[in-house]
């Protein structure tokens, strides 16, 4: 059974074709605007400090499922946007095309091509039943006011309750001065989940990886340049690396689609060496006990924090 979805509104203004650069990511004008700015205007209606840690420990309680890697590059296979004029192919094309296209670029670093197969698997999440705004586009902190850069973002938030907060209206927010993006609480999307369900795995990838699984989606840091403030040097240390997997992301999609019977040895090799086996596809730990559920994020989650919840243990199942 095919899941339709709607457009990821990140990947809607991607280049495609023969497009100039500069003609990419245009939220002004297109076919699709009415239906990007609504996607972003519920997005930024919604994902509040509250949401953002609520969905945190949904899926502390919410196993989808138990799975290898490339079952769920397969389950991407369910992911067709038939909304998109432009292309009509399932996600996990893309998927092997940023991954050669790193591995084109950077023959001797294997474990960045794995990143380009392994970095929207998070959107696994819409078949999961989340809404679209909740899992694709880009990201942005909540805690804090928006910046300029964020798409849409002087015209969508005004019915978001944060924007109204004492204490989340402000430059910094609920943020000290460069206390690095490790603290900060990010939009709920598949960058986190993925990032999340990679650290519980231990997937055994240079820290690099992780970082721009991460923060692949917050263009308003790596592409506009803001959120400075909040950024540590580590963070500033980081962000070549982010903008180089940015150009994979972006500019690999194409309707010359790739091989993938013929690919698929080499990836399931690098998925041998760096996450082997059955992962269980949840951002946080379980632990069961009498007639509860304790859900507890991993530590370095910036909202960290035990909760517990009585839930049918059934659901963990």
């Amino acid at each position: 059974m095919k899941v339709l979805v709607g457009p990821d509104p990140s990947e809607i203004y991607r280049p495609e074709g023969n497009k100039n650069k500069e003609d990419f990511r245009n939220y002004t004008s297109g076919p699709h605007q009415d239906r990007v700015y609504n996607t972003y205007k519920l997005m930024h209606t919604y994902q509040t400090v509250d949401f953002v840690r609520r969905k945190h420990v949904e899926f502390g309680g919410f196993s989808y499922k138990k799975m290898t890697v490339m079952e769920a590059v397969d389950l991407l296979d369910e992911l067709v946007d038939e909304s998109d004029p432009d292309v009509d192919f399932p996600n996990s094309f893309h998927a092997f095309q940023t991954a050669e296209g790193i591995r084109k670029a950077h023959p001797d670093k294997d474990w960045f091509h794995l990143v380009g197969l392994l970095h929207d698997l998070g959107k696994i999440l819409v078949l999961a039943g989340e809404p679209q705004w909740a899992v694709v586009g880009d990201t942005f902190p909540v805690g804090c006011r928006p910046q300029k850069s964020v798409v849409f973002g002087d015209s969508t938030f005004q019915d978001n309750p944060d924007a109204k907060d004492p204490r989340y209206c402000t430059e910094y927010g609920m943020y000290e001065p460069h206390c690095g993006l490790e603290k900060v609480l990010m939009s709920w999307g598949h960058d986190e989940y993925m990032y999340q369900m990679m650290k519980f795995n231990k997937f055994s990838l240079p820290p690099e990886a992780f970082y721009m699984i991460r923060f692949h989606s917050f263009y308003p840091w790596h592409t506009g340049g803001d959120y400075q403030h909040l950024c540590s040097t580590h963070d500033l240390n980081m962000l070549p690396w982010v903008q180089e997997f940015n150009k994979f992301d972006l500019y690999t999609k194409s309707e010359d689609l790739p091989d993938v019977t013929e690919l698929r040895p080499y990836y399931q090799g690098l998925i041998d060496k760096y996450c082997p086996g059955i992962h269980c596809w949840l951002p946080m730990e379980l632990e069961e006990g009498n007639g509860t559920s304790t859900l507890l994020l991993m530590s370095d989650c910036p909202v960290a924090m035990k909760i517990e919840l009585t839930l049918p243990l059934s659901i963990f199942s």
